[in-house]
């Protein structure tokens, strides 16, 4: 699929068939992650892939009972490792480029799976701590998106965009 047709088919699923995902794909949208560009190439974020049906239900509950991460196929769960980037970059690192890699890594992922045929909704509502015992992850991680996958059972309508006169100064 050419590139600006996968962000003009990007949209939030919240509806997946009950088809596993194959594991090529999964390979694929780890290797999409995994190039994604990092501060320093440090690539301080940590993914975890929940393909377990309880552990789904779990999740979904700690998202704020947003069942339809239970229904998705795959949910992978991004998080920031401060302690990796302050190596290098100190309190900006820990604080704020962690997060920026992880997030960077969540749109790599998002975009290489629609792509693929994959539909995905990108979710930040949950409890930190709760998500983070539920998944044995280490103190140090900070939770900072979900990203759930799987094969589309709906076709949303397109959402409204600000303008671009709206959005963008040119100085």
């Amino acid at each position: 699929m050419e590139f600006f047709e996968v962000l003009s088919r990007r949209h939030s699923i919240r509806s997946y068939q009950r088809k596993p995902i194959e594991k090529e794909k999964l390979l694929r949208i780890m290797e999409a992650i995994r190039s994604a560009p990092s501060a320093g190439n440090l690539q301080s974020y940590e993914v975890v892939i929940v393909l377990d049906q309880k552990k789904r239900r779990e999740i979904a509950r700690l998202a704020l009972n947003q069942w339809f991460i239970a229904e998705a196929p795959a949910v992978f769960v991004f998080f920031a490792n401060p302690p990796r980037s302050a190596l290098k970059y100190g309190r900006r690192g820990a604080e704020l480029y962690s997060l920026q890699d992880a997030t960077i890594a969540c749109a790599y992922a998002q975009l290489s799976a629609v792509a693929l045929g994959l539909g995905t909704c990108w979710v930040g509502a949950f409890e930190e701590e709760g998500l983070k015992s539920c998944l044995s992850a280490p103190e140090e991680w900070k939770p900072v998106a979900l990203l759930t996958l799987g094969y589309p059972a709906e076709e949303p309508l397109p959402t409204p965009r600000r303008s671009l006169e709206e959005i963008f100064t040119l100085i």
